[in-house]
């Protein structure tokens, strides 16, 4: 629904774990578009709350505790303080940004809890669960791992397995052991609350035909779900850290409470709530937060990864609608996932970019800037040090920077740091403006739609206009020949520079503030948390901005070029720390070992053949799966293959490679796959599609 349906606009991003800093696949999923939004939406005037905040309870948080030596306490006040630190530094826009082991968390989930069962909203389940002796607790999923049962993967979690992406449950795993002590668990009785999601898919399903405008990538995957059918998910949990359950809630179903927590899944959206909660009462308002979460007039929108779309898009929306006295999300605009050089993005690898790293070296506006070009929208996308380099370098310092110092030197130097006025304007001049006048509807609309990549384009190409007006007008031969033509040049491109310093500001803040110092233009809406002022909002930026005798403040470069050395040094820096992961993870064994001995007519009995992928597209339900179509040029074959997590459908798409023709076919998630491309495996997992120059149907030998 359009924006003018509803009184206000309630954002969240979702809550990032607090066991390790923030990378840059965090920022360009749920943190950075979110941020571009909220900036948009007040520059246009409207009530906006934006909230997020540290999820402190996860299973990892406890993980990396025992990994550590220490208390999850401890982990969770280290790390808030530095994502918390590192977002400010990067100039997110957050109204609120709290934390889960809040006493006023707690209190909300207690209560959200208890109101659903007291409605009688949860089913109750006793059954056996794996237990580790050794350390006497029970374990939670991610503190199993076991052998897959679907793929044989030796290292999948009690939840999923990360090699073919299928959803698991701890007794499901073959050969478990606990990841707290190693020990083999045992299975042993207890008793959980679980929501029957299966009760609200009619619900569900209804709601969510409601909003066809949302992206394909979440509906895609929200109907998957619907398709295989909605199951009973637990809520609580045998864990000794997370929100207790409520005693009382316990004790009325016959239950001991002892030792049994809220699961993670369950409270952390209602951190959503909690912090709002706590917004509402640090600005003198306690009450409200209900406008926002209780009133209909407030349009939810949430910015998730496409990780978090089950839980934002299903069992959130059915927790609020159980509740019965909340709002529920108009959209959920997860984006997939961002690589890094070309490999996917691995904390555990050392393949990472910390933000807090980054921020020592450069400055947050070019990174703002240069990852908002290469979001990943409607399919992952590839983040390369190159690629910023080279959008800085001719974006941001060739066009943008270029363009404002352009005209504000020529208006210092020949017209004594005035604007100019305009007078008896050329055609080239009024069509200049009324191009003008409708960039902040073009804009507007992009943001809108949550194609925050085309908003970013659409502002360059302001930009790109301005250098080309001021080209083509050519003021350093006017100013001669006909002054008043050069007048008007200057006068034209500072109002261009104006309506930049508005229209950019979402995406550059910082940058725009200096812009507007150097206009000396006063009474822009700040597009930041806090008090709203000024009258020159996002409508006024398509209009003239400065008045003729105006007087400029002193030009300054906007953006420095980034030399080859610095981007080489963080490509180094990138390698080496994902060598020192590798050497410190297996400095004994750098390489598969050998298989045993095969005769010769073992090798003869395979069948190669050299194809070209003609289709490549994802397995539903599948995180690691591409269903491809390969020519052997005597005929066609369907094949699936495991590289979903490494590489796109578009890198494969015209693809020469070898096939195993002869392998017998194997249905996987309803398809069945005619064969199985070669790869190549390096010692870090990175696979590379073996290729050749053969025509389609050529035998390898």
């Amino acid at each position: 629904m359009p924006n003018d349906a509803f009184d206000r606009i309630l954002v969240t991003s979702a809550l990032p774990y607090a066991n390790g800093p923030l990378h840059l696949g965090h920022l360009a999923g749920a943190y950075l578009p979110a941020d571009l939004y909220c900036r948009y939406q007040r520059l246009q005037g409207r009530e906006l709350v934006y909230i997020c905040g540290s999820d402190e309870m996860g299973a990892a948080i406890m993980m990396r505790a025992l990994a550590e030596g220490g208390n999850a306490q401890d982990i969770v006040d280290k790390y808030h303080g530095m994502i918390e630190a590192s977002f400010r530094v990067f100039g997110m826009s957050f109204d609120y940004y709290g934390r889960t082991t809040s006493p006023v968390h707690a209190a909300t989930s207690q209560d959200f809890f208890r109101t659903l069962a007291e409605k009688d909203v949860f089913t109750l389940k006793t059954d056996q669960q794996l237990y580790d002796p050794e350390a006497g607790i029970f374990l939670a999923d991610r503190f199993v791992r076991g052998t897959c049962p679907i793929c044989g993967y030796e290292e999948a979690y009690g939840d999923q397995c990360e090699n073919c992406g299928s959803s698991l449950s701890p007794t499901e795993l073959i050969n478990p052991r606990s990841t707290v002590t190693d020990a083999t668990p045992e299975l042993r009785e207890t008793t959980h609350w679980y929501l029957p999601l299966g009760d609200f898919q009619e619900t569900l399903e209804q709601w969510i035909d409601t909003h066809p405008e949302w992206k394909p990538n979440v509906l895609g995957q929200v109907r998957s779900w619907f398709q295989d059918g909605l199951k009973d998910r637990a809520i609580t949990r045998d864990v000794p850290w997370g929100v207790p359950v409520p005693k009382d809630v316990a004790e009325a179903a016959g239950v001991d409470a002892e030792g049994k927590v809220i699961y993670v899944w369950f409270d952390a959206p209602i951190g959503y709530i909690s912090a709002t909660k706590e917004w509402a009462a640090a600005n003198g308002h306690p009450d409200r937060w209900k406008t926002y979460w209780q009133d209909e007039g407030t349009k939810l929108i949430h910015f998730i990864g496409k990780d978090n779309i089950v839980f934002h898009c299903l069992m959130f929306p059915a927790m609020l609608m159980a509740h019965g006295d909340y709002v529920v999300p108009e959209n959920v605009p997860a984006n997939e996932f961002l690589n890094l050089e070309g490999r996917k993005l691995s904390t555990s690898r050392g393949w990472a970019v910390w933000l807090h790293e980054y921020l020592h070296d450069f400055e947050p506006d070019l990174l703002r800037y240069a990852l908002a070009t290469m979001l990943p929208e409607t399919k992952d996308a590839d983040f390369s040090w190159k690629e910023f380099q080279a959008r800085v370098n001719s974006e941001l310092a060739d066009v943008l920077g270029n363009f404002v110092n352009r005209a504000l030197t020529f208006a210092h130097r020949y017209f004594g740091g005035v604007v100019p006025e305009l007078l008896d304007p050329s055609d080239l001049d009024t069509d200049v403006l009324t191009q003008l006048a409708a960039f902040p509807n073009t804009i507007a609309e992009a943001y809108e739609r949550f194609r925050v990549r085309e908003a970013v384009q659409e502002t360059m190409n302001l930009a790109r206009l301005g250098n080309k007006y001021f080209n083509d007008a050519a003021p350093w031969h006017s100013r001669k020949t006909d002054p008043q033509a050069a007048a008007n040049t200057i006068h034209v491109s500072l109002q261009l520079c104006a309506s930049l310093a508005v229209l950019m500001d979402p995406i550059l803040p910082f940058a725009a503030e200096r812009v507007r110092n150097m206009l000396k233009l006063d009474g822009v809406r700040n597009s930041d948390a806090g008090v709203r002022h000024g009258t020159i909002g996002w409508a006024e930026a398509g209009h003239s901005l400065l008045p003729s005798g105006h007087t400029l403040g002193e030009a300054e470069i906007l953006f420095t070029k980034i030399e080859d050395d610095a981007i080489q040094l963080q490509i180094e820096k990138l390698e080496a720390r994902a060598a020192d992961v590798a050497t410190e993870a297996a400095p004994a064994a750098p390489y598969e070992p050998l298989k045993d001995e095969i005769e010769y007519d073992d090798f003869a009995k395979l069948d190669l053949r050299m194809g070209k992928v003609t289709v490549a597209e994802p397995v539903k339900k599948s995180n690691k799966l591409l269903r491809l179509e390969v020519d052997l040029g005597f005929e066609q074959r369907q094949i699936l293959a495991g590289v979903a997590k490494q590489m796109s459908p578009d890198d494969l798409v015209g693809k020469r490679v070898v096939v195993v023709a002869n392998l017998k076919p194997r249905k996987l998630f309803g398809y069945e796959s005619q064969g199985m491309l070669l790869m190549a495996e390096d010692r870090d997992g990175r696979l590379t599609p073996l290729s050749a120059d053969g025509e389609a149907g050529g035998v390898v030998r």
